[in-house]
């Protein structure tokens, strides 16, 4: 017998070769959610692994990031099975997870057959069955040759492109009986443990519905976002019809030598969509105040500069305006559940203050613009002041820009908004998706590191908090604006990979962060790595790497 020592330093003892899902089960009582994974050493290990020796075992449920994307990784295996199982041959079960929609994923046929009710019906009925016969989700490693020729023969190009820039001579692929699929991460050991979900159909497709972290056992309705799924769409497209819609097409454009024009394709795109929505406010010519908000970088301030550009071409005057000049003093602010300053919340900015100053600048007066000392956490004003002439208009840029409650007292004509996010849209293959909270992470990590001193592992520690404020202040407005603007470039992930491992390397593996560092350290493994010498001064990319044209 062996001691496994787990959470709140509890004690159980197993015989050697126990599984760490049999050792799950004797102590699930003693959790509020299902055990799906657990971490040994600070590696991540999966529930079917066995024990050999006396350890400590932090166990994982779905109410943790690590366990709830074991969670979705796993349900998109449960999908496919029970797409293969509805199928007549390969070509008929060809299918993409496209993006992330509200709590889940959007996807679509390859061969673009519409979707209806009665399919998802039998689809969702078939994955039922599958959870109750409790069927095991087996892991294989093969030679990396075994599996390209594998996904060849069954149709699925992209893990085969993906694979053929692997390093590894291995892989690791995942079968539910005679469903074979390759995953970027661990699973669940068995469908039992996929109890909650829903399977709409959705636009020109079908979303996947699961649960959020934070209630694993909820499965939402949908709730539609137009304007956000159009942006995503679009994007979506244009990288296919470009043929960058996946990493392995990214690295054979690497490979050729061809990174120069795919950035400035890239970098092309994202100047029209600007220049267009510089037209579409210099064509109200009610608004003043262009409300810019989106969440951690997004790349708000090098897009607000960028606009400006593009206005003053127009005949217009930006002005900037930070809400963070806003904040009430240190006294005032409120505090979090934690008892810690909550600085995102609405609460922790003068409102009545703003909309004063915004009112008396809209009719024409002079005003002392505040600069706020966040060391001495106090409002100062050092002779800043602003008078709009006709033609001028402000730009004005935080996280609360799209909730009405700051800007209450300004008429709505006057207000043009924009919701701003890095929306990736490019995948890693058919199944298996980027994050788009993955891609502002490492930008964030990069930036921070550059012009902060912060460690990755600050960084990393700080990101849940991160997204719960953004949950809370930012994602239920995002569709109040009237334009929403996608900052992802299809090249960044290779230009950041040079910037972000040595990072990711320097945290130790006694850290909280070290499981995270793996994870992403596991995932520019897929990326050939290009130099930042061709990315264009005034890329929004360079507000994190550096370099940028502009004062950011």
């Amino acid at each position: 017998m062996i001691e496994i020592t787990y959470d709140k330093n509890k004690k159980i003892e197993v015989p050697i070769g126990t599984s760490y899902r049999a050792i799950a089960e004797r102590i699930q009582s003693e959790y509020d959610h299902r055990i799906v994974l657990c971490k040994v050493r600070g590696k991540l290990k999966e529930l079917f692994k066995t024990v050999s020796n006396n350890e400590t075992v932090h166990f994982i449920t779905a109410a943790e990031r690590d366990g709830m994307l074991t969670y979705e990784r796993s349900m998109l295996m449960l999908l496919g099975k029970a797409i293969h199982d509805l199928s007549s041959g390969y070509e008929e079960e060809q299918f993409l997870v496209k993006f992330s929609v509200i709590n889940g994923y959007y996807v679509e046929f390859k061969d673009r057959r519409a979707v209806t009710e009665e399919y998802t019906e039998k689809l969702k009925a078939r994955m039922r069955e599958l959870v109750e016969k409790d069927l095991p989700i087996k892991k294989q490693s093969v030679h990396v040759d075994v599996a390209r020729q594998y996904f060849r023969e069954v149709g699925m190009k992209d893990k085969d492109d993906l694979l053929r820039f692997r390093r590894s001579s291995t892989v690791n692929l995942y079968n539910i009986g005679d469903y074979v699929d390759y995953f970027y991460g661990f699973t669940v050991p068995s469908t039992a443990y996929l109890k909650y979900f829903n399977v709409v159909p959705y636009e020109a497709g079908m979303a996947l519905l699961m649960p959020k972290q934070s209630a694993p056992e909820i499965v939402e309705p949908i709730s539609p976002q137009k304007k956000l799924f159009d942006v995503l769409q679009d994007t979506a497209d244009w990288c296919e019809e470009m043929d960058l819609d996946t990493v392995g097409s990214i690295n054979r454009k690497i490979a050729k030598n061809e990174i120069a024009d795919m950035i400035l394709m890239a970098e092309a795109r994202q100047e029209m969509k600007i220049a267009s929505i510089a037209t579409m406010i210099a064509e109200r010519p009610s608004v003043k105040c262009v409300m810019i908000a989106g969440p951690s970088s997004s790349g708000k301030t090098s897009f607000s500069h960028r606009l400006s550009v593009q206005l003053r071409g127009l005949g217009l005057r930006p002005h900037p305006i930070e809400v963070d000049n806003y904040f009430v003093s240190r006294d005032r602010t409120p505090r979090d559940e934690k008892g810690d300053f909550d600085f995102e919340s609405i609460k922790a900015v003068d409102t009545e203050q703003f909309n004063r100053d915004m009112l008396e600048l809209l009719a024409g007066k002079e005003v002392q613009l505040p600069t706020f000392n966040f060391k001495l956490g106090m409002q100062e004003y050092k002779g800043n002041s602003l008078k709009l002439g006709e033609n001028d208009i402000l730009v004005i840029e935080g996280i609360h820009c799209l909730n009405e409650a700051l800007s209450y007292q300004i008429p709505a004509e006057q207000k043009f908004k924009i919701y701003i996010s890095a929306l990736t849209t490019i995948n890693v293959d058919e199944h298996n998706r980027i994050p788009t909270s993955d891609g502002r992470l490492i930008r964030r990590m990069v930036r921070d590191a550059r012009t902060r001193g912060y460690t990755a592992e600050a960084t990393i520690g700080r990101w849940a908090s991160v997204r719960h404020g953004e949950e809370k202040n930012i994602f239920p407005y995002q569709e109040s604006a009237d334009v929403v603007f996608n900052s992802s470039l299809v090249y960044e992930l290779s230009v950041l990979k040079s910037y972000a491992e040595q990072l990711l390397f320097g945290i130790d593996e006694d850290s909280p962060a070290f499981s995270e560092a793996r994870r992403l350290l596991r995932f520019f493994n897929y990326f050939l790595a290009t130099d930042s010498t061709q990315v264009p001064q005034n890329s929004l990319l360079k507000e994190f790497i550096g370099g940028s044209i502009f004062n950011v």
